[in-house]
């Protein structure tokens, strides 16, 4: 698709007219290998020479970057470019290395260059721009052996090798327990069985042909054949037969022994659709670009999808709540002032769900608020089961405190006294005066959760069960929690009222550290646990049967493969979240995967989604929060009614999987930490309260040193990377979190000598970095201490500098009484990360109004390109691949990082700023005729037909034949001749609108057949059910395709193609928000041309710039120019690679546009990018000067040959006999309200009548003049009866009205309603 250039091309300020082939990407791979010749004949340069000890075998495949022939990698920063300082290294002294567990080299440093500060604030003056380069090594090292969808692939991963055990191996066991009054009291009679799931398998992706033959399956073939891309999962089964109990080993309560032990190896459980790319696809493992092509796939193609039934389907990420989190809230209603609620969720989720629970504070009414030194409300609580509020003091007796001052001192949680919390306290102790002990709480508990007429003794029973497993059950499910409970609920009550009286804030439901993202992960297994148990549920009854009769059971059939491998298909296919049978599961989980353009694809993979009602006009949810900073993209969310709760994530954003838990626990019990058991509560209001994920586990007395360990411990490793650690030194809380689906990013450690703050990135290090041979990975540098991920909670203890030099400002500080100074912790790697995929493809967004890159970043996924370098191998729906695409004049550093430099979706165009003719107002565009002709914004676009067939009943069946008109019914007045004797087209053959492509036919039992003596009847009936070339579409047979199914049937594809070129009404647009549609094409005569004789491609309107401020635009089109214009055959591609960069919050961007001016003036053009033009038409200067310049503009999928429709007559549907809605189906243009309010303003009442009466389903009805009901008329026997009024000769009239206010009157009248049209 674009051809290569070895050279650099003499015509590099030629226009696209003039230019077909221009290709910048050729330039750079140049200017890359003139680039690495330099380097070599630079004496100065001092590289690490590698020795005998270092293993060099896969040095070829780390710099497979620099070294890939396709296009250029990430920017690669050379040595050269440092201050000698850094630069130069003394190869003679004696070298401190760094190395992994395993003992392979990771860093070598000089032995002074460690002790040195890191990358100070002189060298970044000295380099310039060098800083830039350094932070962009260290976001290639972050992409480097991941894709863009690392997130999803992680979170499955951790599903299939943590998550698929913990739910089958740690699932109670199946117990079937034989009826007592189906005993037959025989020996060895089986009267229970119980099945115990042991190891877990999981094999990589096969697939099971009709044969019976079983072989290995690629995601090519599954995309073509329309199977689903699944793996198997068999379990190891322990089934333990008992006999009749023991009564001896029951009065000794000791474990029955099973009379027959049976051990079922590898037994199949079911089938787990796969992710492409996942740690069990056939392409994990698969490195390089050659394999993967071997394969039939995209090497850019980041997987992270599911193939079912032929269909890509993306599961959408989820936000929610987090759990085990107390919020703090104002309520708006007259019977609460505020709530304290927590949803509360145990590890294992087996036995007990996520429950509910709220502390409440009641209000006097709306207007008299809860005021500050004003005497309480009474506190009430809602418990799970229970219908009614419970009074707080209730539950605390019920939990064992029954001393009123144990009471207080929970909740006040301080050794000094609290009045003002006591005395606010005083009506929950009024409220539950006549319940003092623990016995009379559970038993006024237990009688508002069950029927009236339970005795007292099931009541307390059951209200000790709902406080066991139902209360809070984060913090335990037995009895001997409830002292940690009572803790907790103090805890709750303490923040209710801290809040109540002003001591703290109402807590943020927006703020990003209280939302977790559910992943595919996390959605899998809640899926798979419930189709799981329900499986379970069906072996039970299945053996349940087979042992009441007396039959032996076969493992295998006991185990019904198909309800978790149908769960699992169904769940995927649709998006509802749940069993086909289950109620109130959720909805639009998954979505077919948007191939029109590649980021398009890698945006639909990152998003995630509020799960709230779209409709909804609540603002706050769908506010950008600054706790998003960096972590989700500010800029790509869609217009209407989803904005704000369609989000994407920032580069460099991570979603954490779960950790373990008890390494957390290990850790904080090695450091003093002190349990329930052995505080009071008093000693819970003088220490740091500690919580892991949510429960409140202890105190420690020294969190400094606390915090400190703990942190040391997670760069060591021993903790998990994401587990966050966050200190609240106003709550005199420690938080730590190793849940999934806290968003984290990463960020550069700032180590703090004296009053100097510098990086924890040392020389050494940046010279291993930019050293060709060194191995260092991103691990490595955070095994360095050098960076660490910070989610958004732990973001609150940390200060973060934006740039390396704002640490310098903390040196010469002069600090006084009210101005400390800054004690920065943390690094930002470079800002442009907080941007998303779409967003970080602007050049120069911080030079644009908002509102244009969120425009931009959904055009860009409209964007026409290449969607997939594997196009020819694939037969999606519809696709466009454009002819001649080209990489941008202007790109930015993030391109490289997922390849959309590879496949681009656009060109480089010369773009003029004018007024020209008029016929490029209101966002309208002029194009160039010639530069069409030649190629500019060709595309093709491909469709593709399915046929299969099939048996869809006993005496059904569909084939794929050509149907013949004298056997078949239903043949349509269409071309059938162009298919062959098989009922295919053939390759190459050209179609137009209607024509058949595959020929189809149904063969069912015709009705009327009697026995083989009737001829007159045949036996079958064949009916056409061939598949047609849609109405509005011509093209060109591209492939044919007829394979099998994996059921035996026959299925064929045929995909047609059809050239599109621009034409007028086309949607075109920018890199910045510049969108607009073609007003007219011009010949290159009449364009207006320059002095050298240059013409533009395109024609926009000025006024399109001021008010909406994208200067971005017009600084790339200086750049570029200015790029084009001075770089000559020859030059090395370094020199103007740094000018050609339009990443956002460079250091350097003042600087450039100085240096822009500088080539502009010295190569002989205006600075400002301004030229004298000549009018087309007649040869005239035009009266001022023009911007013209290289822009990259994108033509996007919105064109006229989709959408130009017109309809004289056509069909109409059967029940309002009103033309159809839809294009598609060959219906009727709508008119509106709008459409007929502008007929009636322009007084044309006929042609409004015509509009909507006359061509639409106007009826002829005849109504009777004397009761007005419509009348049976027979107008052939000339028969006019009313038969409201009974009498044949009654004065009939002929009236027209609509049909569907015939049917209305009609309609009315069924329910009684008498509607009558009385004529004059």
């Amino acid at each position: 698709m674009r051809t290569r250039c070895d050279g650099v091309r003499k015509s590099l300020g030629r226009s696209h007219s003039e230019t077909l082939f221009y290709d910048i990407t050729g330039l750079l791979s140049c200017a890359l290998s003139m680039a690495s010749d330099t380097e070599n004949e630079e004496p100065k340069r001092s590289r690490r020479v590698p020795t005998n000890e270092d293993d060099l075998s896969g040095s070829e495949d780390l710099d497979y970057d620099l070294e890939r022939q396709i296009c250029p990698s990430p920017r690669w920063f050379s040595p050269m470019v440092f201050s000698n300082k850094l630069a130069m290294l003394d190869g003679t002294r004696s070298r401190k290395v760094y190395r992994k567990s395993g003992g392979e080299t990771m860093f070598s440093v000089g032995p002074g260059e460690a002790d040195l500060l890191g990358y100070t604030v002189e060298d970044i003056d000295q380099c310039g721009k060098a800083w830039d380069d350094i932070a962009w090594m260290l976001v290639e090292r972050f992409f480097r052996g991941k894709t863009m969808v690392q997130q999803q692939l992680d979170s499955f991963n951790h599903f299939l090798t943590t998550g698929l055990a913990e739910i089958i191996v740690d699932s109670p066991p199946v117990i079937v327990t034989k009826d007592p009054m189906h005993f037959k009291n025989r020996p060895g009679e089986p009267v229970k069985c119980e099945l115990q799931f042991t190891r877990i398998l999981v094999e990589k992706a096969k697939i099971y042909e009709d044969t019976g033959a079983r072989k290995d399956i690629t995601p090519n073939e599954c995309r073509l054949r329309n199977l689903t891309y699944e793996s198997s999962i068999f379990a190891d089964i322990e089934e333990r037969i008992y006999g009749e109990p023991d009564p001896e080993r029951i009065a000794r309560k000791r474990r029955e022994r099973p009379m027959e032990v049976k051990r079922h190896l590898k037994v199949h459980l079911g089938n787990l659709p796969m992710m492409v790319r996942s740690n069990f696809c056939i392409l994990h493992g698969v490195k390089t670009d050659e394999e993967l092509a071997s394969l039939l796939e995209c090497p850019m193609d980041p997987g992270g999808y599911f193939i079912i039934s032929g269909s890509e389907k993306a599961v959408v990420t989820q936000e929610r709540l987090a759990l085990n989190q107390v919020m703090v809230v104002a309520v708006e209603d007259k019977k609460y002032a505020y709530k304290a609620e927590i949803y509360s969720s145990p590890e294992s989720s087996y036995s007990v769900h996520t429950r509910y629970f709220c502390v409440n504070l009641m209000a006097k009414n709306r207007k008299e608020r809860f005021e500050k030194g004003q005497v309480g409300r009474p506190i009430t609580v809602t418990l799970p089961y229970v219908k009614q509020e419970i009074p707080l003091v209730v539950l605390f007796r019920a939990l064992g405190c029954d001393v009123a001052r144990q009471i207080i001192s929970l909740i006040i949680l301080d050794e000094n006294p609290d009045d003002e919390m006591a005395s606010n306290l005083l009506p929950s102790f009024d409220q539950a005066f006549p319940i003092q002990t623990q016995d009379v709480a559970l038993n006024f508990i237990g009688t508002r959760a069950l029927k009236p007429g339970v005795v007292r003794k099931e009541r307390i029973e059951n209200a000790r069960n709902l406080l066991d497993r139902h209360f809070l059950p984060a913090v335990g499910v037995t009895s001997e929690s409830y002292q940690a409970k009572a803790f907790f609920l103090g805890y709750m009550v303490h923040r209710l009222l801290s809040t109540a009286l002003g001591r703290r804030d109402v807590d943020d439901r927006d703020h990003y550290g209280n939302k977790r993202l559910d992943m595919v992960g996390t959605l899998f297994s809640s899926l798979f646990r419930a189709l799981f148990s329900k499986m379970k549920r069906e072996t039970a009854l299945y053996i349940q049967k087979k042992m009441e009769k007396d039959h032996a059971w076969n493992i295998e059939l006991a185990i019904r493969v198909k309800t978790v491998s149908d769960g699992l298909r169904y769940s995927l296919a649709t998006g509802n979240w749940g069993d086909v049978k289950s109620c109130g599961k959720r909805t639009g989980i998954t979505q077919v995967v948007n191939r029109m353009t590649y980021l398009a694809t890698i945006s639909q993979l990152r998003r995630f989604v509020t799960p709230i009602n779209k409709e909804s006009r609540a603002a706050r949810p769908r506010q950008l929060h600054n706790t998003q900073w960096g972590v989700v993209c500010p800029c790509e969310t869609p217009e209407g009614m989803s904005v704000g709760l369609v989000k994407n994530l920032a580069l460099m954003a991570c979603v954490s999987v779960e950790r373990d838990k008890n390494k957390v626990l290990d850790a904080l019990g090695e450091n003093q930490l002190v349990a329930f058991s052995e505080l009071t509560p008093t000693d819970a209001g003088k220490c740091t309260k500690v919580f892991v994920n949510g429960n409140w586990l202890g105190i420690h007395r020294d969190p400094d040193a606390l915090v400190t360990t703990l942190r040391a411990l997670r760069r060591a490793e021993t903790l998990g990377p994401d587990v966050s650690i966050t200190r609240s030194h106003q709550q005199q809380e420690i938080r730590i979190s190793t849940d999934a689906g806290r968003v984290c990013r990463p960020l550069l450690v700032v180590e703090r000598r004296g009053r100097t703050c510098t990086l924890a990135l040392k020389k050494g290090h940046i010279l291993a970095l930019v050293d060709k041979f060194s191995r260092v990975t991103w691990q490595d540098l955070m095994n360095s201490g050098i960076v660490e991920y910070v989610d958004v909670n732990e973001e609150e203890n940390i200060l973060c500098a934006f740039y390396p030099d704002d640490l310098g400002a903390y040196a010469g500080f002069s600090a006084s009484a009210d101005h400390l100074p800054p004690v920065y912790t943390h690094c930002e790697i470079h800002p442009s990360m907080i941007l998303g995929v779409c967003a970080s493809n602007i050049p120069f967004p911080d030079h644009n109004q908002s509102p244009r890159n969120t425009y931009q970043a959904a055009m860009a996924k409209q964007a026409i390109g290449v969607y997939a370098s594997n196009f020819h191998y694939r037969h999606d729906i519809s696709a466009h691949v454009l002819y001649y695409p080209q990489t941008p004049l202007v790109p930015t550093r993030a391109m490289a990082l997922y390849r959309h430099d590879e496949l681009p979706s656009g060109i480089n165009c010369i773009v003029a700023v004018a007024s020209y003719t008029g016929y490029n107002q209101e966002d309208s565009i002029i194009m160039n005729t010639a530069a069409i002709q030649r190629g500019l914004f060709r595309h093709t676009f491909y469709r593709s037909y399915t046929a299969e067939e099939s048996k869809p009943g006993r005496r059904q069946f569909e084939r794929i034949e050509f149907p013949d008109p004298e056997e078949c019914d239903g043949i349509r007045p269409v071309m059938y001749s162009k298919l062959d004797h098989q009922g295919i087209v053939d390759v190459d053959e050209r179609l137009s609108g209607g024509d058949a492509i595959i020929g189809k036919t149904v063969e069912f039992r015709n009705p009327h057949y009697v026995n083989a003596e009737n001829y007159d009847h045949p036996a079958t009936l064949k009916r056409d059910a061939s598949v047609f070339m849609r109405t509005a579409e011509t093209g060109v047979v591209d492939e044919v395709m007829l394979s099998q199914s994996a059921t035996g049937y026959r299925f064929c594809k045929v995909r047609v193609r059809s050239i599109r070129y621009p034409v007028m009404g086309d949607k075109f647009a920018s890199r910045h928000g510049q969108k607009g549609t073609v007003g007219i094409c011009y010949h290159a005569e009449d364009m207006p041309f320059t002095k050298a004789g240059l013409v533009p491609d395109i024609i926009i309107n000025p006024h399109a710039i001021p008010s909406r401020m994208t200067v971005g635009h017009l600084v790339e089109c200086l750049i570029g120019k200015a790029g084009i214009t001075s770089q000559k055959p020859g030059d090395p591609g370094h020199l103007l690679e740094h000018l050609l960069d339009g990443t956002p919050f460079s250091k350097n961007h003042s600087s450039k546009m100085h240096e822009v001016n500088a080539l502009l003036k010295r190569n002989g053009y205006q600075v400002a990018g301004n030229e004298v033009m000549y009018n087309g038409f007649t040869g005239c200067k035009l009266n001022s000067q023009i911007f013209i310049g290289p822009t990259y503009y994108q033509r996007l999928k919105h064109m006229v040959d989709d959408k130009v429709y017109s309809r004289s007559r056509g069909q109409v549907t059967l029940l309002t006999r009103q033309p159809p809605e839809g294009r598609l189906q060959g219906g009727g243009l709508r008119v509106g309200e709008m459409e007929r309010d502008c007929l009636i303003s322009h007084g044309v009442a006929l042609n409004l009548r015509e509009r909507l009466f006359d061509v639409s389903d106007a009826y002829r009805i005849h109504l009777c003049n004397r009761c007005g009901f419509m009348a049976v008329v027979n107008l052939q026997r000339q028969s006019f009866v009313c038969r409201r009024c009974r009498d044949k000769h009654s004065s009939i009239s002929q009236v027209m009205i609509p049909y569907a206010c015939k049917l209305l009157f009609q309609e009315m009248m069924s329910m009684g309603i008498a509607p009558r049209l009385l004529t004059s």
